[in-house]
């Protein structure tokens, strides 16, 4: 159990790992696998449980109360008939493979690697948090936030 939402650790594969991030799809496994091995951690990557979902609610069961002395069928819905008449394709989406990402480190913080510029890229520079996220293909860090215009 982790002490607060940045800590995340837990055991994947038998193993206990800090995680990385939860719920990445294919691209970002790999990039962030990549970079994490490159600054010589171990990594841990299995497929995210599916996302429980609902089941679709029963159709409710026509009423039979019919008034004595008459009898007449009771008339159903025309969703209904439909309904029982041709059977519907599955209407729950496709879920998207996501994957979870972890480190035998169970020390490893994302939060504080990327702001206590403890990763390298491979290119020799400091990761950033851009460069992290993938909003910048190389990690530029040589110029200081405040001197930026």
């Amino acid at each position: 159990m982790a002490i607060n939402k940045n800590h995340e650790f837990e055991e994947l594969n038998g193993v206990k790992c800090a995680i990385v991030e939860k719920n990445a799809p294919a691209k970002r496994v790999q990039f962030l696998k990549q970079l994490l091995e490159f600054n010589k951690y171990t990594v841990v990557v299995i497929a995210s449980p599916s996302p429980k979902v609902a089941p679709a609610p029963a159709p409710a069961p026509a009423s039979s109360s019919a008034t004595e002395g008459t009898a007449q069928p009771t008339p159903q819905p025309i969703s209904q008939s439909i309904s029982q008449s041709s059977p519907q394709p599955s209407t729950q989406p496709e879920t998207p493979q996501t994957f979870t990402i972890g480190v035998t480190d169970v020390t490893f913080n994302p939060t504080n690697a990327i702001f206590g510029r403890l990763l390298k890229a491979p290119g020799g520079h400091t990761v950033t948090l851009a460069y992290w996220q993938q909003k910048e293909s190389i990690s530029h860090d040589e110029v200081p936030y405040y001197e930026t215009k």
